[in-house]
């Protein structure tokens, strides 16, 4: 019985172990599966969190390259198209509001510079290339107006210089200037007379009352010898000279715009002789444009006058950017400032509080062979218009 009951619990004993043994495998695969599952379950690295500070800096820095892309491309564009305007036919500069966009082509430099900074720093190539286009066109256009390799001789600015007027040399002070409806001062006009020594002087926009000013103020004392014309009876254009107008006119050019009087002045003891005229054309504002470009037009047929010299002398309401001007001058005359080489000479507007001349729609143009030099502006009280001044080798 003993031998049975130990035999019975070995055999339990034993098949309790049996069933035991499958139980080895089983708990591994548990245990792996739960290594496996605690794995999955485990977080994937993350990447670290920008600062607050970071995430600003780079907001701010895409903002600013977005407005500085925006400005370098639509002044890059303006300043390119605004500068190309020096090269239009004619025909095309006399469409409505053209001749205003066409006397500011200088300052579109300024846009070009600002539009190259920011394409720069937006680094966008399209803006870069026209901008610098831009810059190089007014360059090789502007130039000459800062650099010319001869210069007025020392002979002629210490002959137009003296305290008193020679006009038996081959020099000449000349001036300049719109009176503005008659509204200039009249002393200030012949005070710089006097103080400059000058000895052709043209004016423009003369009135009666302006006139009989002048000749209060004493402009006889200087320049005794003078040819005033009026179209309209109102408004008129003068010349004074400080030696005898010969063969004087009341309109050398027939112009449809105003008299331009005109009158012979004798250089070198007689034997230079050159006519001076007084230029106004009409100014390019609404229903004008066309006569505007006709004024001009008229002027530009003197250049095959050559049975006299030329100096021209006044407002012409057009800068060298403008193509009819250029066409005056043609491959004879010359615009003073630009010859001399001593920079642009904006004379408009005068009389505008904070707003500085822009434009340099007076000049003195002269024919061949002739030189200026110490080109300047000055303000007139009551004028628009700056005066304009040279110093001039007739012959």
């Amino acid at each position: 019985m003993v031998a049975d009951v130990r035999s019975e619990k070995q055999g339990n004993g034993m098949a309790q172990a049996k069933t035991r043994q499958p139980q080895g495998p089983a708990t591994g695969k548990s245990q792996a599966s739960a290594k496996a599952n605690r794995a999955k379950a485990k977080p994937a690295a993350t990447r670290p969190v920008k600062p607050l500070r970071t995430l600003n800096k780079t907001k701010t820095h895409r903002v600013r390259n977005f407005i500085c892309a925006v400005i370098a491309f639509i002044f890059a564009l303006a300043a390119l198209l605004g500068t190309v305007t020096h090269i239009l036919p004619e025909e095309l500069q006399a469409l409505p509001y053209m001749p205003i966009v066409v006397s500011l082509v200088p300052w579109f430099t300024l846009l070009a510079v600002i539009a190259l900074v920011c394409a720069i720093v937006s680094k966008r190539t399209v803006s870069i290339v026209m901008a610098v286009l831009a810059i190089a066109l007014q360059a090789f256009w502007q130039y000459p107006f800062f650099y010319q390799p001869s210069k007025l001789p020392r002979a002629a600015v210490a002959a137009a210089s003296g305290e008193t007027v020679n006009t038996d040399d081959g020099y000449a002070r000349l001036m300049t200037c719109n009176v503005y409806k008659g509204r200039a001062d009249a002393r200030e006009i012949v005070d710089l007379v006097r103080s400059e020594h000058v000895e052709v002087l043209a004016l423009q926009e003369t009135t009666d009352a302006f006139v009989d000013d002048l000749n209060r103020a004493g402009i006889a004392s200087y320049l005794p010898y003078a040819q005033v014309s009026s179209s309209d009876g109102v408004y008129g254009n003068g010349l004074w000279s400080a030696s005898p107008l010969d063969d004087p006119s009341d309109d050398d050019v027939d112009s449809s715009a105003s008299f331009m009087p005109g009158g012979t002045v004798s250089f070198n003891g007689g034997a230079t002789q050159v006519r001076f005229v007084s230029v106004h054309t009409t100014s390019p504002t609404n229903d004008y444009w066309q006569q505007w470009k006709r004024s001009l037009d008229e002027l530009s047929k003197l250049r095959f006058d050559t049975s006299r010299r030329y100096v021209f002398m006044g407002d012409f309401n057009a800068t060298y950017d403008h193509t009819p001007f250029r066409n005056i001058l043609g491959n004879r005359f010359s615009d003073a400032s630009r010859q001399a080489g001593e920079g642009l000479k904006f004379s408009w507007p005068a009389n505008v509080d904070y707003v500085p001349s822009f434009a340099g729609i007076d000049h003195i143009v002269l024919d061949s062979g002739m030189q200026a030099g110490q080109v300047r502006t000055v303000k007139v009280d009551g004028s628009d218009h700056k005066a304009l001044l040279a110093i001039v080798r007739v012959g």
